[in-house]
């Protein structure tokens, strides 16, 4: 006799580390972690300086920006990269008070503690995880 909830329930719990172990491999890959609200929170809060680029797939600039970011990821050891897809996670940007995209945005211990918007390019990311990877 097979119990129907109990088999939701597995395969509930299958595609939710099929879904975490693609997170992992795209973050081996790229060096870019991929946020969203259940490990946003945590990933902020490290003492280690960790750079977010806000994006939205119909957002071109921000297409633009991914393969800069993820090569600077690559780059900068001392800083931790990440995405947040805004349209997945309104509660986050909407929190943070995003209104333009891309937007990137350094935390430090779960505080924002610097900026940059738009499709700054290499130099302005650069910049900016310069600044923090030297502390």
């Amino acid at each position: 006799m097979v119990d129907e909830e109990i088999e939701r329930i597995k395969e509930k719990k299958l595609a939710e580390m099929l879904k975490k172990q693609q997170e992992q491999q795209i973050q081996h890959e790229t060096g870019v972690i991929e946020l969203n609200s259940g490990n946003f929170e945590k990933t902020i809060s490290s003492q280690t300086p960790t750079l977010v680029d806000f994006w939205a797939e119909w957002c071109g600039p921000c297409r633009t920006m991914h393969p800069v970011f993820t090569r600077l990821s690559k780059k900068f050891k001392k800083i931790r990269f990440a995405r947040l897809n805004i349209d997945q996670n309104q509660d986050i940007a909407t929190k943070l008070g995003i209104q333009a995209i891309p937007i990137f945005i350094m935390f430090k211990t779960g505080m924002p503690v610097d900026k940059v918007v738009g499709a700054v390019g290499e130099p302005g990311i650069n910049l900016l995880a310069q600044k923090y990877s030297q502390e």
